[in-house]
């Protein structure tokens, strides 16, 4: 009786298992659309799931290393090499090393740190976009060009995260997620990407209406031109082509910090730190932290997302410049990285602000 009971318990359990199944493809064959989706879905999940969090970051960081390899040799191919004028050789094993180094922490960062491809495909626009813009606006390459090799950035860091890693929470606007309405809003959406670009290309036309033209002059050898940071217009009224670029990195940024700060949950638990911390009975050690980390989980994604675009594109910027351009000395790749930082920090603490209110 007890192995017929056992059997009849099996029974049930397969029954179920089959009938859930089932229920899952009928689920999925509501049109040929939603079929294909769920379909390559749930193969994407039976496929990854075995696979160990190592190894999918190893089979990411191979797959962008592909990716980036692949495209730069249909782009070359496909501008006529137009870059060979303006870039500069590797001339040595080391700075071969340095960017693939640098490639190789980018990518493991954004695993360990838990972003997904659409966090990817923002921090590596943010990160490269100063670079684009440099030689598409002062050293005359084409925009279509410098937007193909930008895109082309984006889509190798992003892609392999889009097939190893689920879209996270924010950015797919899953129902259970905090301030949805927000994140879904148009308007919203719009407002803060505007906001973002705005300043970037504020903090752009202060630097090329003071001290970038000059670095430009000193530390650019063989830049095309000057004219558009001589005569810079507020907003880059005199050409679409900073309008355009500051644009998307709004949309970038706003993406990268806005969203997912927006939908951090404020806790009970950190209300009730905040609120109990003393300053007149605290110790100089407790001060010191609260002062330092003692703020709400919303803020801390904001600092620690905004010190993520800062340190990305100083280093990227720096990297592209001085390594990867002909002409640019070490000093002149820093002072122009440090205009591009400061857009990132600034930007932050407005999208902060916003998301505060």
């Amino acid at each position: 009786m007890p192995r017929s009971k056992a059997a009849g318990t099996s029974s049930k359990t397969v029954d179920r298992a089959a009938a859930a199944d089932s229920a899952t493809t009928a689920s999925l064959a509501v049109s040929p659309e939603h079929s294909a989706r769920g379909r390559a879905a749930v193969l994407s999940k039976r496929l990854l799931d075995p696979l160990p969090e190592p190894a999918r970051l190893g089979l990411a960081i191979a797959l962008s290393f592909v990716l980036d390899l692949a495209g730069q040799a249909l782009l070359t191919w496909a501008t006529n090499d137009e870059l060979a004028n303006i870039a500069r050789r590797a001339e040595s094993k080391t700075e071969i090393a340095v960017w693939a180094v640098w490639k190789i922490f980018g990518l493991a960062l954004g695993w360990l740190c838990g972003y997904d491809g659409y966090d990817l495909a923002a921090l590596a626009f943010l990160s490269a976009g100063p670079a684009a813009y440099l030689t598409s606006v002062f050293y005359g390459v084409r925009l279509v060009t410098a937007g193909g090799y930008l895109a082309l950035d984006a889509v190798s860091a992003s892609l392999p995260f889009f097939l190893l890693r689920k879209v996270s929470g924010p950015h797919s606007a899953a129902p259970n997620v905090t301030n949805r309405e927000i994140v879904v809003d148009r308007g919203i959406q719009i407002l803060t990407s505007l906001l973002a670009g705005f300043v970037y290309s504020i903090v752009l036309f202060l630097a090329s209406r003071t001290y970038l033209p000059n670095t430009l002059v000193l530390h650019f050898e063989g830049i095309l031109t000057i004219r558009p940071a001589v005569d810079a217009v507020f907003l880059g009224l005199e050409n679409p082509t900073t309008q355009i670029l500051c644009l998307l990195f709004g949309i970038a940024a706003r993406t990268f910090v806005f969203t997912p700060l927006v939908t951090t949950p404020r806790t009970a638990e950190e209300e009730k730190e905040i609120a109990e911390f003393d300053p007149v009975r605290a110790t100089l050690g407790q001060t010191v932290a609260f002062n330092l980390w003692g703020f709400t989980n919303q803020t801390k994604v904001s600092i620690k997302r905004t010190a993520v675009v800062m340190a990305s594109t100083a280093i990227s910027t720096y990297l592209r410049c001085a390594l990867a351009i002909n002409g640019i000395d070490s000093y002149g790749a820093g002072v122009y990285a440090s205009v591009w930082v400061t857009a990132a920090l600034m930007t932050g603490l407005s999208l902060r602000y916003v998301g505060s209110a």
